[in-house]
């Protein structure tokens, strides 16, 4: 058990894949340091993490994944004895025995912000995915000033002491590219840990459209950053 660790878990309408992620995660981390929030879910969310016997916060209606995140952070970094919060995504395409891996490397210095990286192992990965991925992690890299390879990857270690230095203003899944850019700013040192890449039958609740445009308004804001 990791005692010094925390999870946030945003979730929306995830089914019973919760179930299964907080079973897993559990095997490493408190319970009553891994929070889940259901960010407007109708689907029981809510009664499965109460019955899992972890942390839970509600939003009222669905405000986005980075709000969500924001709320847990606030939550976790509050905590005395949290060194470091996980973010690990809700739909099961994050594998919780992949934990240990990013404790060893932020144990060992490797990064004060550890990113899960797909993108070296990319069989199962849908081709849109793929190339949408090297865009963005081109454009995400530029601004952040470092080399980051898979900047749309969820599943991350990042440092309490960063989650406290930088101030977040997106709301949606434009947060964490938000993450990576104001992290390395501010001098955090951002590294990869490789993972898997699982993908299962859920539905993407992601807008090519819309979250497309969220994210060049970011780009542009990080010019001024």
């Amino acid at each position: 058990m990791f005692d010094e660790f925390g999870a946030v878990i945003p979730a929306y309408n995830p089914g019973e894949a919760l179930t299964r992620v907080l079973e897993g995660v559990k095997r490493y981390i408190r319970p009553e340091l891994i929070v889940v929030v259901d960010d407007g879910s109708a689907d029981g969310t809510d009664a499965r993490a109460e019955s899992a016997g972890v942390s839970l916060i509600r939003h009222r209606s669905n405000r986005g994944k980075g709000e969500a995140l924001k709320s847990g952070f606030a939550y976790l970094t509050d905590r005395e004895g949290v060194g470091a919060v996980f973010t690990i995504d809700a739909d099961g395409q994050h594998d919780p025995e992949e934990i240990p891996a990013f404790v060893e490397a932020f144990r060992t210095g490797r990064g004060d912000l550890l990113v899960g990286n797909r993108m070296s192992e990319r069989t199962g990965m849908p081709l849109i995915r793929v190339l949408t991925n090297l865009a963005t992690s081109a454009v995400v890299s530029a601004l952040a000033r470092c080399r980051i390879e898979d900047s749309q990857s969820g599943y991350r270690l990042i440092s309490a002491d960063v989650i406290r230095k930088i101030d977040l203003v997106t709301s949606r899944y434009e947060t964490e590219s938000e993450i990576l850019i104001k992290s390395s700013r501010i001098g955090a040192r951002i590294s990869a840990v490789p993972i898997r890449t699982i993908y299962g039958a859920e539905e993407s609740t992601i807008n090519p459209f819309r979250d497309t445009v969220r994210f060049f308004v970011l780009v542009f804001r990080g010019l001024f950053w």
